[in-house]
């Protein structure tokens, strides 16, 4: 994820963590919403995630 300078500001993240096990779907994602809040207020338009936990 990051900015190459065309502008874009739509992201796809992929992240596998441990923290995420017994979480739900919606559950994982706030963790990384909350996470990545400076960048969602300023710089991030759209961000699809998949979030996992280690084995899934």
């Amino acid at each position: 994820m990051g900015d190459d300078g065309t502008g874009e500001s739509h992201f796809t993240v992929t992240v596998e963590s441990a923290a995420f096990t017994g979480l739900t779907r919606v559950a994982r994602q706030r963790l990384i919403n909350t996470a990545l809040a400076d960048l969602l207020a300023t710089r991030i338009h759209a961000l699809a995630i998949r979030a996992t936990a280690p084995g899934e």
